[in-house]
Formats: C-alpha cells, sequence, structure tokens
C-alpha cells in the first residue's frame, strides 16, 4: 500500500505539470493587455505599465514566464496579483465558501442519488421506478441557471411571501450557516444527483442478478442483508468512481451558482480573473483544483479495497 501511495503521488507531478502548462498556454494567448485591463477604461501610464511588465516578467518569453511560475509553486509561492496582493490570500478568502457549497451538494448528491437509485432498483417497472427516470430526466434537461432562479423565485421569495416561512436564503448570508448552503448545494447538484440515481439504477439492478446475490437468497438471508450487505456494497464501485471525480467538478463548475446565490467563492475569483486576465490567479486556482481532483482519485481508489476485499495495491 505504502509503494501504492508513493506511485500515485509522482504520477501526480506531471498532471500537476501538465495542467498549469495548458492553462498558461490558454491565458497567454487571450487577446488583449492585462496591465491596460487593470487600468479600466482609462489609459494605463506608460511609465507604470513598463514597470509592471518589468516587475511581473510580461516582457519575458512565454517558456520562461512559465519556468519562473512553476518553479515558485513547487516552493510554496503562487505569485502575486498585479495590485501586489499574494495570490494565496485570494484563495484563502474564497475558498472555504466554495469548499463548504461543495461538500454539502456532494453529501446532497450521495445520499439522495443513492437512496433513490436503490428504491427505483427494488422496484423496477413500477411507479416509483417511472417517477425516479422521468424526474431525473427532467432535471438532466433543464440547465442549471434556469433551476437556480426558479428554486431561488418559488423557495426563496414566494414561500416567504405566501406563508411567512423563510427557509432557504435568496441571497447567501454567511451568519445563516447550513442554511445559507442548502439551496444553492441543491441546485449544485441537481445533475450529478440525476446522474448518481440512474446509475446505481443500473448497477444495483445488474448485480443483483448476479450468481453470489442468488446464492445469498437461496440461502435464506433476510432480503435487506442481501441487498445492503452482497448487492449494493459491489455494485457502489462505479457508483463511487463518479463521485470521487465529481467532487472536483463541483468545485470547478460552481461557476453559475455562485453567481445566482452571490457567493463570494472560488468561481467567482475565477471569472473576476478572467475578466482582469489576472493568469497568475487564475492559474493558481487551477493547480488548487488539480490537487483536489489528485486527492479524491487517490481516496476513490483506497475505497475500491474496501468494498471488494479482493482488490489489492501493490
Amino acid at each position: 500500500m505504502g509503494r501504492y501511495l508513493i506511485r500515485r503521488l509522482i504520477q501526480a507531478i506531471p498532471v500537476l505539470i501538465g495542467a498549469t502548462f495548458l492553462i498558461y498556454v490558454l491565458t497567454f494567448w487571450l487577446p488583449g493587455d492585462p496591465i491596460q485591463a487593470l487600468a479600466g477604461e482609462k489609459r494605463a501610464d506608460p511609465i507604470v505599465a513598463a514597470m509592471l511588465r518589468e516587475k511581473y516578467h510580461l516582457n519575458d518569453p512565454f517558456l520562461m514566464q512559465y519556468w519562473n511560475y512553476i518553479t515558485n509553486v513547487f516552493q510554496g509561492d503562487f505569485g502575486e496579483t498585479f495590485t501586489g496582493r499574494p495570490v494565496i490570500d485570494l484563495i484563502t478568502d474564497a475558498f472555504p465558501y466554495t469548499l463548504n457549497l461543495a461538500l454539502v451538494a456532494f453529501a446532497i448528491e450521495a445520499v439522495v442519488g443513492v437512496a433513490a437509485g436503490v428504491m427505483a432498483a427494488l422496484r423496477r417497472g413500477k411507479f416509483l421506478d417511472q417517477l425516479v427516470l422521468l424526474s431525473t430526466l427532467m432535471v438532466i434537461s433543464i440547465p442549471v441557471f434556469v433551476t437556480g432562479f426558479v428554486l431561488q423565485l418559488t423557495l426563496g421569495v414566494q414561500l416567504k411571501n405566501s406563508w411567512n416561512v423563510e427557509i432557504f436564503s435568496v441571497s447567501f448570508n454567511e451568519n445563516d450557516g447550513l442554511r445559507a448552503y442548502l439551496l444553492p448545494a441543491f441546485v449544485l447538484a441537481s445533475t450529478s444527483l440525476a446522474y448518481v440515481a440512474r446509475l446505481t439504477r443500473t448497477s444495483l439492478m445488474e448485480t443483483m442478478r448476479a450468481d453470489y446475490v442468488r446464492t445469498a437468497t437461496a440461502k435464506g438471508l433476510p432480503r435487506r442483508r442481501v441487498v445492503v450487505h452482497h448487492a449494493l456494497r459491489n455494485a457502489l464501485i462505479p457508483i463511487v468512481t463518479f463521485l470521487g471525480a465529481d467532487l472536483g467538478s463541483l468545485m470547478g463548475g460552481a461557476v453559475i451558482t455562485e453567481r445566482i446565490f452571490n457567493i463570494h467563492g472560488i468561481g467567482g475569483l475565477i471569472a473576476q480573473s478572467i475578466h482582469l486576465q489576472q493568469g497568475t490567479v487564475l492559474v493558481g486556482v487551477v493547480t488548487l483544483l488539480v490537487l483536489v481532483y489528485v486527492v479524491a482519485n487517490l481516496v476513490v481508489d483506497l475505497l475500491y479495497a474496501v468494498l471488494d476485499p479482493r482488490i489489492r495495491y501493490a
């Protein structure tokens, strides 16, 4: 197990370099002048602009700029913005909001999605199964920004005006605690929740037809034990794979949801850095998301051995 962990961590290094290099290329080729974007509609002072380009190595060749950045990253320095603020401070301010939102969305996606899929698989062809299939199809078909605005209007505004009950926050307020994350987290997790429910249904129905499940049933074991300890445990392997990859997607794909509910997280930071052409901030955020993906995939691989004892790592 130890050698496997070391090998996976070493493999993460080229992944990190490749992802940062790709986003650095895309940022480098963005049209416009980042110094002029910093000045806004006014014309940037030529002397100040020249000093900033010299300070931040904007006149250096592309490969030299990337080499300076990646060497600093491995030393724990993510650079600084053109205003002199360290990028790590911006990430530290925004990351907790996105992390809380992603974790609540992940919990909703995992619990509700798996529960709906199990109920649909055990009642194949019946009303509950058809309801799950129809509702998940509708959720997948509706864009996230439409779902966000509709739920914000109905549950956040109309429910409060009609019944004078405020269960969900219309706009994000960190003083509300967990309640502030419930509605945006459900919106963020809605599409993934539908995929998890369908994947659970298909995987569990396939596992229920396996020989070892029929043998356990023939031995007279209770149906609940057969489903939970024999069928569901092996059916969870593809679901865990999807959930592990989706955790990083929840954090990186929260731009629209954070905009709708006015959450000042990583999504807003990405949008602002693209608008201002702050390449250092953008690459720093992507580097963080790559690390989240690597850790999530590593945890998923380790969970395989828990779900299926036959899996061994050398």
